[in-house]
């Protein structure tokens, strides 16, 4: 996506690009870390990182009770900080899990009780999409905090992105849209609901045709 690597690139740090999949990427990262001397950071697993994403949480306590909360899963590091908090001080809340069907890694790897591997095909929802580390934390946490997993296909995450930006003017990155596909999915009305939208790094030219139909 040329505008997220502007972006990036803005900070003027060097990009690497390698692998088809975030997956990929990630083990190549770990190898580049350990022949090289870098640290690297994982996007989720890393305790420091689960934590710091779990302060979304204590945000969203400061509001009314929720009943649902609906957020998409990538490696697992945001679902599981803040399911963490919000089930330590908000246990009632239901924490519904989006995982896209065409990269699906966690979401299998909860079912199955460890880390197995899936296809990872083209999805919207980029930003989730790849394996996961043999030895994620994420994984246990997951499976604690998470009430329910709902797959969501291209189709339903691109009508939810078209939601957003035709009904209520906004034009999020294809995770955040994948949240919202699985609201959409569960039958919640006269419930308290929330949907994170977990970001807004998009390609301009592609989302705008996407979302406007």
């Amino acid at each position: 996506m040329p505008e997220k690597l502007a972006k990036i690139r803005s900070y003027g740090v060097e990009v690497v690009l390698h692998g088809a999949e975030t997956g990929l990427a990630e083990q190549y990262a770990q190898r580049l870390a350990q022949e090289t001397g870098a640290r690297y950071v994982s996007p989720y697993n890393d305790a420091d990182v689960i934590a710091g994403q779990g302060t979304i949480g204590l945000e969203l306590l400061d509001g009314p009770p929720i009943d649902n909360l609906f957020i998409a899963m990538g490696g697992g590091g945001l679902i599981s900080g803040i399911g963490a908090v919000m089930k330590a001080f908000s246990p009632k809340t239901r924490i519904f899990g989006a995982a896209a069907e065409a990269s699906q890694a966690l979401a299998l790897s909860m079912k199955a009780g460890r880390v197995v591997d899936c296809d990872h095909l083209d999805t919207l929802a980029d930003a989730v999409a790849g394996g996961i580390d043999e030895d994620t934390l994420t994984l246990p946490l997951a499976q604690a905090v998470v009430d329910q997993v709902v797959t969501c296909s291209e189709s339903e995450i691109l009508a939810a992105l078209r939601v957003l930006a035709q009904q209520e003017t906004l034009l999020v990155e294809g995770a955040a849209a994948l949240a919202m596909a699985a609201f959409h999915k569960v039958s919640a009305k006269g419930q308290t609901n929330v949907v994170l939208l977990c970001g807004g790094n998009f390609d301009g030219p592609k989302l705008r045709t996407l979302a406007l139909g």
